[in-house]
């Protein structure tokens, strides 16, 4: 069985472990000794090519799920310090940009002047600011924005 086997491979373009041999026909095959033999069976369907096995990735899919839950990212699954995980430079960047976006719609809406916004700019870019929360905290207490605008 073993040149049936190996000659079904090179007519089939596949490996040997990947030909499938229908045990009830087991006389037919090992009586075949050419390649036309070998491919009148492949036509009959006594040999065929098994499909190629495949990696599943649902366990990987439902552990992403749960990641994104918020899910296995304690202590122990840490590696990284926390600026390796999230550098400083991104943390700013995110921060800075959604202050910025803040202080140009509070300019654009005439709830500050240019003067005002070109102020708070700077101090923005100093970093004195937090957050966006941090920032209309500061506006309040300073008087340049009333409770709701």
């Amino acid at each position: 069985m073993r040149l049936q086997r190996r000659l079904a491979a090179q007519i089939l373009k596949c490996g040997e472990n990947r030909v499938w041999i229908d045990p009830n026909a087991l006389e037919d095959v090992s009586s075949a000794s050419t390649k036309d033999d070998i491919r009148e069976l492949i036509e009959s369907g006594v040999i065929k090519r098994k499909p190629v096995k495949g990696i599943s990735r649902a366990r990987i899919n439902a552990r992403k799920a749960q990641r994104r839950k918020g899910r296995r990212r304690g202590h122990g699954r840490r590696k990284g310090k926390k600026t390796a995980r999230m550098p400083r430079k991104e943390l700013w960047m995110t921060r800075i940009r959604a202050i910025r976006r803040r202080l140009r719609y509070l300019r654009d809406s005439g709830v500050i002047d240019r003067r005002t916004y070109r102020m708070l700019y700077m101090k923005a870019k100093g970093g004195e600011f937090r957050s966006v929360s941090h920032l209309n905290a500061y506006l309040q207490t300073q008087g340049i924005v009333e409770e709701r605008e």
